[in-house]
């Protein structure tokens, strides 16, 4: 498994107290309030211009019900990292910039295979082709987990110049050249199966993917999230708070602790390290 992806976080201390925040339907001076804190540190920790303590995040941990371990360690810069083992598959991490940050794609195929499954397409054909790897020269398929420009730009184009027969998109949602994925359907190409997992929360359509080899499927499986969970944190609930956490706690639950998870911004992780840690996880 190669990966060009940046190595930092997707987001820091401010960004994952401001979506805690939304979370629990507090305001600044509320939440400050009850964590016995003073309301000037917890805006200056939001806009990154100071840092709180190990005890003022404990604190906040438990008014934002938030998992107190991984704040800390995200507070203070050291949130833990997993050592991702080889996947009985090859993943590519298609890192391509977008605005201030870096959006990613995934390029699945089996070892050796020159043909390969693509999970998101980035903002454009361009910036796709700058990235993408020379062993791979067509697709079976496409899979978009969710319509916004930076994860599913130029689909047709996409399938058009690397000779994909399907693409497939979250149901409910709306993209050209794609068809709807529903929870719990089956798409399987060589050894390569793709189970679907309808995920909305940061969307109103939205989808992960559990990635596997179906001659073996208790071995090492990936799980393509989106904007549902990034390492150390969680994707924005622009659509529903309560679905985004409840899905986001279902699915994590119903695939293997070993499983690598495979987000849309920032690196990879794993199933277990975001149970322990993730704020979002308490």
């Amino acid at each position: 498994m190669r990966s060009a992806a940046l190595n930092s976080l997707e987001d820091e201390l401010g960004d994952v107290l401001e979506k805690a925040l939304r979370q629990a339907g507090l305001d600044e001076g509320e939440a400050a309030k009850r964590a016995g804190i003073p309301e000037s540190r917890l805006r200056d920790a939001i806009d990154y211009r100071s840092d709180l303590r190990w005890d003022e995040l404990g604190r906040l941990a438990q008014v934002l019900g938030l998992n107190e371990v991984g704040l800390c360690a995200l507070g203070s810069g050291h949130y833990p990292r997993p050592e991702i083992d080889a996947l009985p598959f090859t993943v590519e991490v298609l890192a391509m910039s977008h605005g201030i940050g870096v959006v990613n794609a995934y390029l699945v195929s089996e070892n050796g295979s020159r043909s390969g499954i693509l999970f998101d397409t980035g903002s454009g054909i361009a910036a796709l082709g700058a990235v993408w790897p020379d062993a791979i020269i067509d697709l079976s398929a496409v899979f978009l987990t969710h319509v916004e420009t930076e994860h599913a730009g130029a689909l047709c184009a996409v399938m058009a110049r690397f000779g994909a027969a399907a693409a497939f998109i979250p149901e409910g949602a709306e993209a050209p050249c794609g068809q709807p994925a529903p929870e719990g359907m089956h798409w399987q190409v060589g050894d390569l199966r793709v189970d679907v997992f309808s995920t909305p929360g940061h969307a109103a359509a939205h989808n992960s993917y559990l990635v596997r080899r179906s001659s073996a499927l208790e071995e090492r499986a990936l799980l393509i999230a989106g904007d549902m969970i990034f390492a150390g944190s969680a994707g924005g609930a622009y659509f529903c708070q309560r679905r985004l956490k409840a899905n986001l706690r279902r699915v994590l639950e119903a695939v293997p602790r070993c499983t690598v998870i495979a987000p849309g911004h920032g690196p990879m992780t794993t199933v277990d390290n975001e149970l322990r840690f993730n704020p979002f996880l308490a």
